[in-house]
């Protein structure tokens, strides 16, 4: 854990026609921790994700990441600053192998031009050979070798949510905003995509901030956890101090409002 956050949020507020989506949240995620955002539905949690990763543009707050301020953050500006996203919905294109999904995950580490890319000339040949070493590295890693070339509509929905988790490895990234990997799953299916996201933090260093609605599996794997409730923070702290909040208690009991 380094003494500088990798990322951090300051006051951050988000409305949407004048409904508030989020009210003045701050917290900070050091380097190298799995940080989970907790709370009801509607807490809030996937639109805090897309403040952090360009998608929606707060009201009022600062971003920090790496070191760095920002107002608002583009999408494609975090993206190049190594903060990756994968979404509630699986986003992966049905019509293509799985081998090709990952590759779009290095779209941002292609060092050749289109003109080059087009003709097979110059750095294209080098390019493209690391680019799908990259990616075969990945593939490996999360061990779905066998479905490399198989086409992703016609897989399994774990299988799925694997492969996601795998394009946005690809991308390298220092944050992995995950939101609801394990939703939809069977009690196997969370297990094994639990230990790919602890390997992904000790093999990678990626810090990781996942929104998670089955409590078990955030105790069981999370260094700090963070509680939503209507737009607010309700908790902030260790798993085993937030389980022993009053007020996370009430939240998940409906006793606040």
């Amino acid at each position: 854990m380094g003494a500088t956050p990798l990322l951090e949020l300051q006051r951050i507020s988000l409305s949407f026609k004048g409904v508030k989506a989020i009210t003045d949240i701050s917290f900070t995620v050091e380097q190298g921790e799995i940080c989970a955002l907790i709370g009801p539905n509607g807490a809030g949690k996937s639109s805090l994700l897309n403040v952090i990763n360009g998608v929606y543009q707060p009201d009022q707050g600062l971003i920090g990441f790496n070191g760095q301020r920002y107002q608002k953050m583009q999408s494609h500006q975090a993206a190049v600053q190594g903060i990756a996203r994968t979404f509630q919905n699986i986003a992966l294109f049905k019509g293509m192998s799985v081998l090709d999904n990952v590759l779009t995950g290095r779209n941002l580490k292609v060092k050749s031009s289109w003109i080059e890319q087009a003709f097979h000339i110059g750095r294209a040949l080098a390019d493209e050979i690391k680019q799908r070493q990259k990616a075969e590295e990945i593939i490996d890693f999360l061990r779905i070798n066998q479905w490399r070339n198989s086409i992703v509509g016609t897989l399994p929905y774990g299988l799925q949510k694997r492969v996601e988790l795998a394009r946005a490895l690809a991308s390298e990234p220092r944050l992995l905003l995950l939101d609801e990997p394990m939703a939809g799953m069977n009690r196997e299916e969370k297990s094994e995509m639990s230990a790919f996201i602890l390997d992904t933090q000790r093999e990678f260093g990626t810090t990781v901030v996942l929104i998670e609605h089955d409590i078990g599996v955030v105790m069981g794997l999370s260094d700090h956890v963070v509680v939503l409730d209507y737009g607010k923070k309700v908790g902030d702290g260790t798993p085993d101090e937030v389980r022993k909040s009053p007020e996370v208690i009430a939240a998940y009991l409906g006793t606040t409002h």
